[in-house]
């Protein structure tokens, strides 16, 4: 049984004292088998998902989150159809994603990256497009072009989803966080897991 299955189960047998225990150990396995904290953001009821930075002094402590995150969003998307290794783009300029193109993320999470230009990467193969920093209209550009295709669209440097790409990276202080863009996400042909999107909800309304 996955973690999730255990997960549902344990939520479908919480009535009474005992239910609630039995819910209570549940989220705290699924929290620590994510590494993750779920939370939405009040303006609207994409949910926000925070993954820590680590405590070393790195040259910069997004860079090994960012992967983190993008093997994280892998697993959770479908795809039409089953692809071994996944295909990342990285459209550069990038200002954190330069674990994404190295071990221990490159080969191992199952995903060989490109480095592409905002030019190129319109007429290149991708599952996984890593949009980074460039204008809002650049990264419009990019977005629509992989609008009808099985693609996943992540935004390094747009908190406020405004390139219409499905994921949103946030950079905070002591946190990596991603929004989802949900108009972009059912307009795309890859499917996002919906025990997510709802955990993320009911984590926003007060677990």
């Amino acid at each position: 049984m996955t973690r999730f299955g255990a997960f549902a189960r344990a939520r479908s047998a919480c009535g009474g004292a005992r239910g609630r225990r039995v819910l209570a150990a549940a989220f705290a396995l699924l929290a620590a088998a994510l590494a993750t904290t779920f939370a939405a953001p009040a303006a609207q009821a994409a949910p926000l998902v925070r993954i820590g930075l680590p405590l070393a002094n790195e040259a910069d402590p997004y860079a090994r989150p960012v992967g983190r995150m993008l093997t994280l969003l892998a697993s959770y998307t479908h795809w039409p159809e089953p692809h071994d290794p996944l295909r990342l783009c990285l459209v550069e300029p990038t200002d954190h994603a330069e674990a994404l193109d190295r071990p221990p993320f490159a080969g191992e999470a199952g995903i060989a990256t490109t480095v592409v230009t905002a030019q190129a990467v319109i007429g290149t193969q991708c599952e996984i497009v890593y949009i980074g920093r460039m204008s809002i209209g650049q990264q419009r550009s990019i977005t629509t072009a992989f609008r009808d295709k099985p693609t996943l669209t992540v935004a390094e440097n747009d908190p406020a989803c405004r390139s219409r790409a499905m994921i949103c990276l946030l950079f905070e202080a002591d946190s990596l966080s991603f929004r989802l863009n949900i108009d972009a996400v059912s307009r795309s042909q890859v499917r996002i897991d919906p025990r997510v999107l709802r955990m993320g909800m009911a984590r926003g309304g007060g677990w």
